[in-house]
């Protein structure tokens, strides 16, 4: 891409930063005249300099124009933005599709409050199988590559990968072992035995026969499934003839899961294409997006997205997501149903077709097939909305009980709790996690090395967690509307202390669950029981007759649980790996960081072979014999997964 031209007034100065910018001294619709008749990027600003929007246009000076039309903007999020909005400027680029790729690169960067931020930016699941290896096997990966090698997908979640790979291997009984490479064995594994396997490991199936069942698969994943119905019955019927039975029966037992296989697959369209469907409904200020996955006519799954956050009308809704969503590493079908013409179609279209290597059709619903399946995808994207928006006052309601009960100053709707982990004091760490409106708010969540304590000592670890959060972060533990601990009454008492000597106990009410046995319920009642714990209160609260309460409160406990648990393991399985590669001659720190990097534990280091060990860079087949043999002598145990007894001895 040829490098934007940056143009800037008398007033202005030559920095993107500063190009076009007259402050507010200045009306922002006095300054359309001063915009050209070109392609490029604009950018609104708020009053502290932060991007509040990021748009592209063929025409500038007619783009911004439309923002100011006399007979008023409809468009109550274009009415906001205008009022926040004190800098306006533009970047000139040479084509639009120069634009284009600004456009993405800058939302990338800025990540703008008005523009389409897509949250969830993973990648989804597909499945990989290459032909051309001799005995290949059928993978599950997240991110598609130009190496030749058929995918198909994506899977609208993991679970669902999984499923598809069991039914799968039933009716295509591939190899399951891992690894590019098929390793002989002297005997098949248990799969094989169970007729998972075809046993090519073992020498129970030839090439040509392997190749032929993976010919079968293609077929099957290619939706060709007539074809491959009739091959499968031509089959049968020659091992029929040939008083083959037992294989005839296996062709047989084929075609029947075949049948119950497709009888659960839901057809939406007639042609053998795949497709992506997007479909937007749009209700007050609240806009949801729902994506249709199609392939050769299957229905293969849905997603959806909330972007009630976001500025402009439809066109530049649906332009700016299909240019974030359809990233590096995305498949990307040969077609992708639109509900409205985009006025970039054209310029999509190219980079999309850059990404995938071959043509690319955005394709405009108005009739057939296509018409139903965007009907469908808009159905969904209501149906959607709708259900966000219950879970929205369920939540909210959930969360005025909750002041109501504990006798909140404010609503609760920036809860925090923290936890520490640890087995007899060692690698403790104390871990903090956010709940916003009820739901996990992963940015502010916080990690802490314990460094007062080197024995077990919950309640002061935990001080030492809440000290340093009022002192380094002030005004994050101002934001909080509750602070909760997972401990008991001794926990919440020294705390409460701790916070009275800073002089920041009236700021955030502070409460604490504890599971905990209760003898005094009657004797069919005795068990563990959720405690929960509230300063100046004798007795503890149950919730059992407010359910919804409960497991949100038991929810952030249980994260905040996993959450320390998993970085106390994290630092524990390390220096357990480094202390063990640390006594062997040979191996100093730069060959422990690349044999970590390589293995990911130390029992997958002590199962490999002296081969595996030796790709490692700088790994001798010498220092790989000697690491194996060092390895097999040491006495090491698994690494421990701490509980909740362990955890809080």
């Amino acid at each position: 891409m040829a490098d934007p031209t940056l143009h800037t007034t008398p007033e202005g100065s030559s920095s993107p930063s500063d190009a076009h910018s007259s402050g507010a001294r200045a009306p922002l619709q006095g300054r359309i005249a001063s915009f050209p008749h070109l392609p490029g990027v604009y950018l609104f600003r708020g009053s502290d300099r932060s991007i509040l929007y990021v748009g592209k246009a063929r025409d500038l000076r007619k783009r911004i124009a439309s923002y100011f039309k006399s007979s008023g903007d409809p468009n109550v999020k274009n009415r906001v933005l205008l009022a926040r909005a004190a800098d306006l400027e533009y970047v000139v680029t040479s084509t639009e599709k120069e634009a284009l790729l600004l456009e993405s690169s800058l939302i990338k960067q800025h990540r703008p409050r008005y523009n389409v931020v897509l949250r969830d930016d993973k990648t989804y699941p597909s499945l990989r199988i290459d032909p051309r290896e001799p005995f290949p096997r059928l993978d599950m990966v997240r991110r598609y590559q130009r190496d030749g090698a058929l995918y198909f997908g994506p899977y609208p979640s993991g679970n669902a990968v999984r499923e598809n790979l069991r039914l799968l291997n039933q009716l295509f009984p591939l190899r399951l072992c891992k690894g590019k490479k098929l390793v002989p064995r002297d005997r098949p594994c248990l799969n094989h035995s169970l007729g998972r396997c075809l046993g090519a490991c073992a020498g129970k199936v030839t090439a040509e026969d392997y190749a032929r069942v993976v010919e079968e698969l293609v077929l099957f994943l290619q939706g060709k499934n007539d074809l491959l119905e009739k091959e499968l019955q031509k089959r049968m019927e020659e091992s029929a003839a040939n008083l083959e039975f037992e294989r005839a029966a296996f062709y047989r037992d084929r075609i029947r899961t075949l049948r119950s296989m497709l009888e659960k697959q839901t057809v939406v369209s007639e042609k053998s294409l795949n497709q992506d469907v997007i479909g937007i409904h749009r209700e007050g200020d609240v806009t949801e997006l729902a994506l249709l996955f199609v392939r050769k006519g299957v229905l293969m799954g849905q997603r959806s997205f909330d972007l009630s956050d976001v500025q402009g009308d439809l066109d530049d809704l649906a332009t700016s997501f299909i240019q974030q969503y359809y990233t590096e590493g995305r498949y990307i079908p040969e077609e992708v149903v639109v509900p409205m013409g985009l006025e970039s179609g054209t310029v999509l279209e190219e980079r999309l077709a850059e990404l995938k290597g071959r043509r690319v059709r955005l394709i405009v619903a108005q009739r057939g097939d296509r018409r139903q399946l965007l009907e469908l995808a808009r159905k969904n994207a209501r149906e959607r909305q709708a259900s966000r928006g219950r879970k929205r006052e369920r939540d909210e309601a959930i969360l005025h009980s909750l002041q109501r009960i504990l006798r909140l100053p404010r609503l609760p709707h920036r809860m925090a709790c923290i936890d520490i982990s640890n087995i007899q004091g060692q690698h403790a760490v104390g871990g903090l996690v956010v709940f916003t409106a009820g739901k996990p708010d992963k940015e502010w969540y916080r990690h802490y090395r314990i460094e007062e304590k080197s024995e077990p000592d919950d309640p002061a670890m935990m001080t030492e967690v809440v000290r340093r959060l009022v002192r380094n972060d002030p005004e994050f533990f101002r934001s909080l509307d509750l602070l909760m601990l997972d401990g008991g009454k001794g926990q919440l008492n020294t705390v409460l202390q701790v916070l009275k000597e800073e002089r920041v106990d009236h700021l955030v009410p502070l409460i604490s669950i504890a599971k905990e046995r209760e003898a005094d319920r009657g004797e069919a009642g005795r068990g563990l029981y959720e405690k929960i714990y509230i300063p100046g209160r004798k007795n503890p609260l149950f919730l059992s007759r407010f359910p919804d309460i409960l497991h949100l409160l038991q929810r952030l406990r249980d994260e905040t649980h996993r959450f320390a648990i998993s970085h106390y393991q994290s630092l524990h399985r390390a220096e357990l790996v480094s202390s063990v590669l640390d006594r062997i001659p040979g191996v100093g720190s730069k060959r422990r960081q690349l044999l970590l990097q390589h293995f990911p534990s130390i029992d997958s280091l002590r199962a490999a072979e002296a081969e595996a060990i030796q790709q490692v860079p700088g790994i001798s087949r010498g220092l790989a014999l000697r690491i194996v043999e060092l390895l097999s002598e040491e006495a090491l145990p698994a690494g421990e997964d701490p509980g909740d007894d362990e955890n809080h001895a």
